[in-house]
């Protein structure tokens, strides 16, 4: 029986991709796919062979929302008991750059986890929303907190409260999505960027992650802080020495990650 979420090491040099395979079920993320894309995710992240992670599933669906019939018949104290909330919290602790590459259907939980990665590369042909409130909930995988944040208040409230899809190019206006390709280029691009990223000074892209990401809820004064003291730190790498000699000796550089 294939795993409903496949780890494909390595299509470049750096890169894994994480393809969550549930055609049957539109890639439905139910709890045995959250917990797989987070231990994936754990692990790669402490990897050192990978330095950028592609988050997938397949040309009809990245994700197209939670297991319903999963969810359907449970109630409160279950609900608590399966801890969901720590599984999406160890999805977007990801240290890794971390690219999701989506095709059709990414609605509910599926434009939630599309959220925690850092960059999202969407075919022409992708859906986004948010329809909990349809079915008598509301998003509980971040999106009442990551879309507010991502497309500021009105526009969240605008797909949060009547649970109406958007389109990719809508997302990608309202500075949701990063990049809108060909639905047949969608993954092609998405490992392209991937081994892009994996080729610049590991380090360095680390402490750029985490100090866009600490510095977001803070105030400007803190996140400035947090930004100096993290260029200040990477004086320190070998990688910086590296990087400024090859710049100024016109060669290519050669990053070890130290």
């Amino acid at each position: 029986m294939t795993a409903p979420v496949v780890l494909l090491e390595h299509p470049a040099e750096g890169v894994a991709v994480v393809r969550i395979n549930r055609p049957e079920a539109r890639n439905a993320l139910n709890i045995e796919v959250r917990k797989l894309i987070a231990k994936h995710l754990t692990e790669l992240g402490e990897d050192d062979t990978t330095r950028c992670i592609v988050l997938t599933g397949n040309d009809k669906s990245f994700a197209a929302g939670a297991d319903i019939k999963e969810m359907a018949g449970v109630g409160t104290m279950e609900m608590l008991a399966r801890g969901t909330h720590k599984l999406w919290r160890a999805i977007a602790a990801c240290p890794k750059p971390v690219i999701a590459a989506v095709n059709g259907f990414a609605l509910g939980g599926g434009c939630e986890l599309a959220m925690t990665c850092d960059i999202i590369i969407a075919g022409e042909s992708a859906k986004f929303g948010q329809p909990e409130v349809k079915i008598g909930i509301i998003p509980g995988g971040g999106a009442t907190q990551r879309l507010t944040r991502a497309v500021g208040k009105y526009k969240a409230m605008r797909y949060i409260l009547t649970g109406d899809p958007f389109s990719a190019k809508e997302a990608c206006d309202m500075g949701l999505v990063s990049e809108v390709v060909a639905d047949d280029a969608v993954e092609k691009r998405a490992v392209e960027m991937a081994q892009q990223i994996a080729t610049l000074p590991p380090l360095a892209i680390l402490q750029a992650k985490e100090t866009v990401l600490r510095g977001m809820d803070a105030s400007l004064d803190t996140g400035l802080a947090l930004e100096t003291k993290a260029a200040q730190i990477l004086f320190a790498s070998q990688d910086q020495k590296e990087g400024m000699a090859a710049f100024i000796e016109k060669r290519k550089p050669k990053f070890q990650g130290r």
